[in-house]
This record gives C-alpha cells, sequence and structure tokens, in this order.
C-alpha cells in the first residue's frame, strides 16, 4: 500500500528468506531532517537538509550527519518512537567495519569515509572511535528493555553487514613505533568501492569475501568484532590505547591521539560486558556460528588473558603490562593483515556460549581490575593516562589532570555502590572542576599557561649533561639551540615536534659533531620532551581559554553528569540502600540539574536559557548554539525525573525523583497534539501535572495510593492497582496505534521528593 508502518516492513522482511532484501528493510526508517552541529564550518559536519523534492516540491524521506552526531540524536529518539530501535541497532551495526571501527559520517544511503586531499588542509583520515561503545550499549539496552528476546533472536541470524572503508591499520610493530602515524588510506580502494557504488548502490561499500559475497554475520560476530578491536588495544591498568588517529572522546582532546589511552572508554566497555553477562545469563541458545578469522582473534585474546589472570590479585608491572599489551596488539594485527590480504574465507566456526561467557567473565575482572587502579587519592577517577615505551620489554603509565568526563564514565560504568558514587560526587564538589559562579563544572581544572616568553627555555643543567650541545654553542652553530643575551638556552624557534630536532641532528652525521650524535640525540630528545611536554599536549584542552577549553564548562558534558547521577539514584533506591546515602545522591542530583542553563536567569546563563549551546568559557556568557548533544541528554533525564521506566516489555511509572513543586497549584489547560496528529486540550485539577510518551498525554495526580486508568478510544477503561501497565496495552503505546488515548496516574504522595 501507499502508505504502511515499519512494523509492516519488518513483518516483510523476516518472512523474506532473501537476505540482502531483508536487511535493506530492516535497517530502513522513514525519517527526515538531521542534526545541526554547533560548529558547522568543519567539514565533517558539512550536510543537506533535504525535505521537499527540488523538481516538484514533494515530501522526501532523508538524513545525513556525521556519526556521532546521528546516534546520539536517535538515542533520544527511540523514546518517543521504540518500534525505530531496530533499524537503530541494524543501521548502527551494518555501518561498522570487520575492523571494528564506524566511518565518520551515515546517510540514509550508506556511510561516508573521510579522504586525502592535497588542496585542503583540514583534510585527514582516521577512525572516529568516539561514543562507539556507549551509544551502541544504550541501543541494546533499550531494546532489551522493550522487547525482551529480541536480541536472542538475532544472535544466529546472518542478519548484518561490514562497512567497507578504504583504510588499513598499520601491523602493531608500526603503532608502536609512531602512534600518531597508523593508519593507511588505500586510494585505489577508494576509487574501486566508488566505482561499485554507482553499479550497485549502497552495497557497493559492504565488505566481500573472497569469493565476492558480500559478508554475513550474526550479532554475536558483530558484537566480538567491536569489543575485541577495543581490547587489542588494551593496557592494563592504562585504559585502551587511542591509536586510530582520531578522538575517541571528547575531541577538544584530540591532541592524545597516539600517546592517550582511555580510561573513559574503559569505564564504559565494563558496562558492555556487564550487560551481556546478564543477557547470556539465561539464554537457550548454546552455540553460533562466527567467521573463523574472528574465531581465532577471539581465542588468542582469551589465552592472554588467561595466561595473566593471576597478575590481578596485585599491581601489575611494567613488564607485564607490556607482555599483555603485545599479545593482545599482535592478535588484532594478525586478524586485520589477514582480511586486508585476502579477505574473510567464507568458512565458519562454532563458539560455545559457554566460551563466550567465560571471556565476559574474564574480561570484566580485568577491566574492574584497572578501574580500581585509576581511583585518585582525592576519590576522582582518572578519565586519560599516557603511554610511554619504556624499552622493548616495559611500558609505563602516567597520568594526567582530572577531567569531568572521567567522573561521568565511571559513574555510567555501574562498579560502583551508592557509597562510592557518593565518593565520587563529593570530590567533584571540592574539586577544581567546580565552577561557583554558574554552579556548574568544568571540563578540567583552570590553569594560568605559561606566557610567549617563558616557553621555549632549556634548563641550564641539560644544556651542560650535554657535549653536543656545549660544543656547538661554543662553535656558533644555531640550527638546534642558541644562547640569548641574558644567558639562557633555547630550542630553534622552527622546530615542531621531536621529529624536527631529529632531523635537524641527522643533519650532523657527516660534521665533525658525528661521533657525539649517538650518545647526545637521546638526551637532547629528552630535553625537547622536558621543555615542551608534548607527550601531555591535549590539544583545546590544554590551550585554549574558549571552545570548550580552559575554564570552559561543556554543557553536554554537564547533562551527561546529570544523567549519570540520576541513574546512580534510581539503582541506589532500587536496590534499597541506605537513606541517609540516598538522600545525599539526590542533593547532589538537584544541583546539577539546577546548574543547567534551562534554570537560569538571561543574566547569568548569558543567553535565553532555552536554547541550547555549546559551552561557557570563563568571563562570558554561553556561546556556540546549536541543536547540542545537551539536548538528547537532557530529555532523557527528564523522562526519568517524571519516572517514566520500562521493564520487561511493560511501561510502569516510578517518579522518585519528582518533586511536590512540580505539580500545578491551580487548574491549567494541558494542550497536546495526539499520534494522529490531531490538537487536542485536558482541564487538570490543581495537584496534577501533564506530559506524553510516544505522543500519549499521561496526567499524573496526587493520591493516598498508587493506581492506573488507561482510556481507549473506543471509550471503554481499564484500572490497574499499581503503575504497571500490562505489555500487551505498553505495546500498542509503543506501537504508537492510537488506541490507548489517556493514561491517568495517580501517585502516592509519599513517594515524591
Amino acid at each position: 500500500p501507499e502508505t504502511f508502518s515499519v512494523l509492516d516492513l519488518q513483518k516483510i522482511a523476516y518472512d523474506n528468506k532473501d537476505k540482502n532484501f531483508r536487511r535493506l528493510c530492516l535497517e530502513y526508517m522513514p525519517l527526515k531532517f538531521s542534526r545541526r552541529h554547533g560548529d558547522p564550518s568543519r567539514p565533517w559536519n558539512k550536510f543537506s537538509i533535504n525535505t521537499r523534492n527540488e523538481i516538484d516540491g514533494s515530501k522526501i524521506l532523508d538524513y545525513e550527519g556525521n556519526w556521532r552526531d546521528i546516534f546520539q540524536n536517535w538515542e533520544a529518539l527511540a523514546h518517543s518512537y521504540p518500534e525505530f530501535i531496530e533499524s537503530m541497532i541494524h543501521k548502527f551495526l551494518n555501518a561498522t567495519t570487520f575492523d571494528g571501527y564506524n566511518p565518520y559520517r551515515v546517510t540514509k544511503g550508506g556511510f561516508d569515509w573521510e579522504t586525502i586531499e592535497p588542496d585542503d588542509p583540514w583534510s585527514y583520515i582516521g577512525y572516529w572511535g568516539d561514543h562507539q561503545i556507549i551509544y551502541l550499549l544504550k541501543f541494546l539496552e533499550f531494546i532489551n528493555d522493550h522487547k525482551p528476546g529480541r536480541l536472542e533472536s538475532f544472535f544466529a541470524k546472518d542478519l548484518f553487514v561490514y562497512a567497507n572503508v578504504p583504510y588499513k591499520i598499520k601491523p602493531y610493530q608500526d603503532l608502536l613505533k609512531d602512534p600518531k602515524d597508523t593508519i593507511i588510506f588505500d586510494g585505489a580502494l577508494d576509487r574501486k568501492i566508488r566505482e561499485e557504488c554507482s553499479s550497485f548502490g549502497a552495497d557497493g561499500s559492504l565488505l566481500r569475501d573472497e569469493n565476492r559475497f558480500i559478508v554475513k554475520a550474526n550479532f554475536i560476530e558483530k558484537i566480538l568484532v567491536t569489543t575485541l578491536a577495543k581490547l587489542s588495544n588494551f593496557i592494563p591498568e592504562g585504559g585502551i590505547w587511542m591509536n586510530t588517529q582520531r578522538p575517541e572522546w571528547n575531541d577538544a582532546n584530540n591532541a592524545l591521539v597516539g600517546n592517550g589511552v582511555s580510561m573513559v572508554t574503559l569505564y564504559y566497555l565494563r558496562r558492555f560486558f556487564d550487560f551481556f553477562e546478564g543477557l547470556l545469563s539465561d539464554t537457550s541458545v548454546g552455540e553460533v556460528e562466527i567467521s573463523t578469522e574472528i574465531s581465532k582473534f577471539f581465542n588468542a585474546v582469551l589465552a592472554t588473558f588467561e595466561k595473566n589472570k593471576v597478575l590481578l590479585s596485585g599491581s601489575i608491572n611494567n613488564q607485564d603490562k607490556k607482555s599483555i599489551l603485545d599479545e593482545l596488539g599482535e592478535a588484532g594485527s594478525d586478524y586485520r593483515i589477514k582480511i586486508y590480504s585476502h579477505a574473510f574465507s567464507g568458512k565458519k566456526t562454532t563458539l560455545s556460549m559457554e566460551d563466550l561467557k567465560n571471556f565476559i567473565s574474564l574480561t570484566k575482572s580485568y577491566l574492574e581490575h584497572s578501574i580500581k587502579a585509576n581511583k585518585r587519592s582525592d576519590n576522582l577517577y582518572h578519565a586519560y593516562n599516557l603511554m610511554t615505551v619504556d624499552s622493548e620489554d616495559s611500558i609505563s603509565i602516567s597520568h594526567l589532570s582530572e577531567m569531568l568526563e572521567g567522573q561521568v564514565a565511571v559513574l555510567s560504568s555501574g562498579c560502583l555502590d551508592g557509597k562510592e558514587t557518593l565518593n565520587v560526587l563529593n570530590a567533584l564538589k571540592q574539586s577544581a572542576l567546580f565552577r561557583e559562579d554558574q554552579f556548574s563544572y568544568l571540563l578540567y581544572p583552570n590553569k594560568e599557561l605559561k606566557g610567549f616568553l617563558d616557553r621555549n627555555t632549556i634548563p641550564e643543567k641539560a644544556v651542560s649533561s650535554s657535549k653536543l650541545l656545549q660544543e656547538m654553542v661554543q662553535d656558533g652553530i644555531l640550527d638546534i639551540i642558541e644562547k640569548d643575551i641574558n644567558g639562557v638556552y633555547h630550542f630553534n624557534g622552527n622546530f615542531k615536534n621531536a621529529n624536527d630536532v631529529l632531523t635537524a641532528l641527522e643533519k650532523h652525521t657527516e660534521t665533525k659533531y658525528r661521533s657525539l650524535l649517538p650518545s647526545d640525540t637521546p638526551k637532547i630528545l629528552q630535553a625537547f620532551e622536558e621543555v615542551f611536554n608534548h607527550k601531555a599536549f591535549t590539544g583545546r584542552s590544554g590551550t585554549f581559554y574558549g571552545y570548550e577549553g580552559l575554564g570552559s564548562i561543556y554543557w553536554h558534558m554537564v547533562s551527561k553528569l546529570l544523567l549519570a547521577v540520576q541513574e546512580c539514584c534510581i539503582k541506589a533506591i532500587n536496590y534499597g540502600e541506605d537513606d541517609i546515602i540516598i538522600g545525599h545522591l539526590l542533593e547532589h542530583f538537584y544541583e546539577i540539574y539546577e546548574g543547567i542553563g534551562v534554570h537560569k536567569s538571561p543574566k547569568l546563563y548569558g543567553a535565553f536559557p532555552t536554547d541550547p549551546y555549546s559551552h561557557t568559557p570563563g568571563g562570558k556568557g554561553a556561546q556556540q548554539p546549536g541543536m547540542t548533544g545537551q539536548v538528547k541528554e537532557d530529555v532523557l533525564s527528564r523522562f526519568g525525573e517524571l519516572g517514566v521506566f520500562i521493564k520487561e516489555g511493560k511501561l510502569c511509572f516510578n517518579p522518585c525523583l519528582l518533586r511536590k513543586e512540580e505539580f500545578v497549584t491551580r487548574e491549567t489547560s494541558f494542550k497536546f497534539i495526539s499520534v494522529v496528529k490531531e490538537h487536542k486540550e485536558i482541564i487538570i485539577p490543581k495537584g496534577s501535572l501533564g506530559f506524553t510518551y510516544c505522543q500519549v498525554p499521561i496526567t499524573y495526580h496526587i493520591s493516598e495510593k498508587d493506581s492506573l486508568e488507561i482510556s481507549f478510544r473506543d471509550g471503554s477503561h481499564k484500572q490497574y492497582d499499581s503503575l504497571l501497565i500490562d505489555s500487551t496495552i505498553s505495546e500498542k503505546i509503543f506501537r504508537r496505534t492510537g488506541e490507548v488515548v489517556h493514561i491517568k496516574a495517580n501517585i502516592n504522595i509519599e513517594n515524591l521528593k
């Protein structure tokens, strides 16, 4: 028919034996518009908003945007359109690569990758790994709540494919040599993929096996690829090594790529594995088929973890850190090289669920061990660390300053109990991250940067320890260092990094200084690093006083904090933790809530409070307006505050965070648009409030006991003596059938704050 539902399309797909047709149906969503990024000037944020056909003006359905922004918006969209969640998961997984990453841009017709353009100084390549684990996990948690058993039905079905992106991650040993230059752009493959797309459409950009068939994968295989890619870069007690040339999380820290190790990603990985441990605990599936190449990768990682698990009883030394990273890194490298060189064979191997459960449990142990090791003395947790390869058999970890996103991620990880959560929040309030004038939190502590004249100054001790430098100064050779009129030494001002220093030194291999180069080159490079500390350079977060830089509040991260704290509060309430701890957790939740812009005066916020802005630098009002990710977090936390939850496919209400002051103090008109696009109005009495969920009006009324009354389109009603709706009626609401026209919830006044 001309008009049909997503559910009709899914039924057609599952009834069809053509796997490619089924896949196209399952990932289709009738969406339009896109998300405008806060900074549209960035080249990777290019997209056009196509809502009408240019020829005849007819409506078209189209969307495009960068990966991060599309999927974070869809998380909030799913709460209003729950039936889209399955398509969202298919779109997400089908756009990920066999080496475990995602391209940078998603469109209705497929995906894009970055290319090298000689005339464009902005052009660059690499995998944007940021948000990948947590965004996927949020989708999986959502579908598991709404459709129990649906994920299990994906376990053994070859419903998914791999994106074919023309990047080749270098072998592991090359990653160690230069972790900032790790990906090769395959121009020939880029041209070939584009030619295939011109002939076959979007399927031309999908990975094919050695027989030229599109590689198909089941859900378990796709999840394994994603997680094994992260684990192949796991450094015990350090985090996940960020070596794919693009930011792993917050791009204000983009200079950490290469030397940086992300605890942020590790915290979310812990939640990811915890979810799957629960999902598999009662599965009836005994085994699944996965590609032989992935099976080998899986077994190598599992063997490394098994062999070294005795180390989890204490602190892991630098030699063992390197040994574990070497084994994991080589396993990932061998897997990638095999596919780059020969493609998937198309052969499958059996993976037992018992082996998978053992792998999940063991991996969780390693992740939780690293989380404990990254607890700071002030009760905060490290966000990013730095790795240094000290020798062939040793790797060391050093720490950066405290960061808000590290606290958000560890609170979201699910590994802290109520008391530990409260300790983090108390420490956060007392830390240098708290900005009292806005009653909110900075991304990183503010600091005074060195002035220009103070930066390039070499300690005299470093010069005196190098005979080469002393002789060059004495001889008036100025291409490495020079001495000013005050007797202070400086490096050549044209040096951008240590490679420039090395190149300048190598020019002296045929001069009188050649005999001193072997002994003094390491000393000079060490002095250069001590002066400039390039390894700890984070990017905007360490050099700017705006654009999410020093002294800036990044509002999206504050809203992430709010949502994470809300999850912790609800968990503590549901687990029956101590009332005093719950009370203090709630105090933090409400304080963070009040610090967000929408609750402030225009004078304090520096802009219209209801408009989303990217950040607020020190001494200025909110800057850079746009539909930022903050909106998504605030929508989610508002649903949580209203107490809208789904458990085992059933809609329930538990407004344990809702305050009595939210209820209207006089009779009020509640206007809304129904599922069938009709403008409606309900008069709600004093002591009530109203909102919509899936466009169904819900009114809360203060009462002596909990109860529900459901009103249907045919004029019938149904009563409940609790705040839980059965799965049949819940499904009608999720599917937006229009049969449910009003939900009246009587809320026990004792449950309100």
